[in-house]
């Protein structure tokens, strides 16, 4: 399975120090040099930056399709219209997106899309984690993941933690 990142799935589980889930989840990461240059914006380390630099189950990409990024860059930032060429690029299976705009951009293109929430869910099925909730709380109390009351209630509902399960 070929499975493309954008920079949110990375820095979220890393500030929420559950990189590896990445590993146990998929095997293998691809990202485009733009999802590293992200990570290192700003001259700092962001969340991941070390832990990209450390796995040998993530390979970097030098996106080739020069003018597709640019017309994608319309409505989304370089980051995500890189990861979305490189999932055109290497045929992607999957597609790691959370921004809203960007997901629209990756399903128009035909890439099935899961975000960091739906990672965990996964993880949960498989018996990776034992409980989503706390990791929940960690998204959006260390991380500052916005997820509304709403959703963050329906996706408890779903892996069986909904108050009084």
């Amino acid at each position: 399975m070929i499975v493309v990142s954008n920079t949110s799935p990375i820095t979220n589980l890393a500030a929420i120090e559950h990189f590896e889930l990445f590993r146990r989840l998929f095997g293998q990461l691809h990202i485009a040099d733009g999802v590293w240059t992200e990570l290192g914006a700003g001259r700092q380390a962001w969340p991941g930056r070390r832990e990209v630099e450390a796995a040998p189950w993530i390979e970097r990409h030098l996106v080739q399709t020069e003018p597709l990024i640019r017309t994608l860059q319309r409505d989304l930032d370089r980051g995500e219209a890189e990861t979305l060429v490189l999932a055109l690029e290497l045929n992607a299976d999957l597609v790691l997106m959370d921004e809203r705009e960007g997901r629209r951009a990756a399903q128009r293109l035909g890439f099935k899309v899961l975000g960091v929430v739906g990672m965990l869910i996964e993880a949960k099925r498989r018996i990776l984690i034992q409980n989503v909730r706390p990791l929940l709380d960690s998204l959006r109390e260390d991380a500052g993941f916005y997820l509304s009351d709403a959703i963050y209630h329906r996706v408890l509902a779903s892996v069986g933690e909904a108050e009084g399960s």
